[in-house]
């Protein structure tokens, strides 16, 4: 069924459905968040591989 995984027209049809769902707005506040989430998350996977290593 999806043999060649995300092609462009998938990506743009959900860029348009999230500029709708969110509006235009909130889209840069949105990805300010999801931005420091995965800072977030990054150095604590971090974190949690150096308590392993001890």
């Amino acid at each position: 069924m999806l043999r060649n995984g995300l092609e462009p027209w998938h990506l743009l049809i959900l860029a348009a459905v999230v500029v709708v769902l969110f509006g235009s707005k909130k889209l840069p506040d949105t990805a300010r968040a999801l931005g420091k989430s995965m800072r977030i998350l990054r150095s604590e996977a971090k974190a949690m591989k150096d308590e392993e290593a001890r």
